[in-house]
């Protein structure tokens, strides 16, 4: 998995170098887009270049060859990160946003990953490395693993970078097991991190339109409902603000 821990530390490496910045609040930097554009940019590319596909193969090679276990804990480690989203701020952590913006903005992020990752999935009709079925590219769980770690980082970076290494390093792992479990190709995992950091700052951008648009103010309490929405599951959640 070498290859996957040198997309983790570019990912790492830029995201640090902008994580104490002297910008606006909620103004992001125009490089936190350049990693997950180029994540998505190489999985799109390897769909058209033989060498990326036969490079695939060749880790899948690796694979079979020395790794005969199957692992499914990948099913779960892919939600750790948000269990740190919520758990650290209740934990008296705080986090740069409250809950019910650190909710609009995970819903929002997942509704825009759920859409690019399972369309995609319909629309190349990929195989998986283990001839399952043929909804492949992108993974869904890497995508699912590093949309969390991201808001992860962007809400307690300020705190400590070493809360943002610790979600990259859980969707690294949820990634690195999807091509041990034969699941998906190397270009895969590459595409589905980049969807998940991509969709994270959409989800980012997306407040303050939430914040118009329904009127949300700071220090406002009451109830708010919304769809709560994963590569594999949908359903409809309820938020109390006291």
């Amino acid at each position: 998995m070498k290859q996957l821990l040198y997309v983790l530390i570019i990912v790492l490496s830029v995201n640090h170098a902008f994580a104490n910045d002297n910008v606006r609040r909620d103004t992001v930097p125009f490089s936190y887009y350049i990693v997950p554009s180029a994540l998505i940019t190489y999985g799109i590319i390897t769909r058209f270049s033989c060498d990326l596909q036969n490079f695939d193969h060749k880790i899948d090679d690796k694979v079979q060859q020395n790794i005969h276990r199957r692992y499914k804990f990948d099913d779960y480690i892919q939600f750790v990160p948000y269990v740190g989203i919520y758990g650290l701020d209740l934990c008296g952590v705080k986090a740069k946003h409250n809950f019910l913006d650190r909710t609009l903005v995970l819903g929002t992020s997942l509704i825009f990953a759920t859409a690019t990752v399972q369309g995609t999935k319909y629309l190349t009709h990929i195989e998986r490395p283990d001839g399952s079925n043929k909804h492949s590219f992108p993974s869904g769980h890497t995508s699912t693993a590093f949309l969390g770690a991201h808001i992860l980082f962007r809400e307690y970076k300020d705190v400590s970078p070493w809360i943002g290494v610790a979600g990259y390093g859980f969707a690294f792992t949820t990634a690195s097991m999807r091509i041990i479990n034969r699941k998906h190709w190397f270009s895969d995992v590459v595409t589905g991190a980049g969807i998940g950091i991509l969709c994270a700052e959409l989800g980012y951008l997306m407040l303050p339109v939430w914040h118009k648009l329904f009127k949300i103010k700071q220090k406002d309490k009451g109830l708010a409902i919304m769809p709560i929405i994963t590569v594999d599951n949908f359903g409809i959640g309820g938020i109390m603000i006291f």
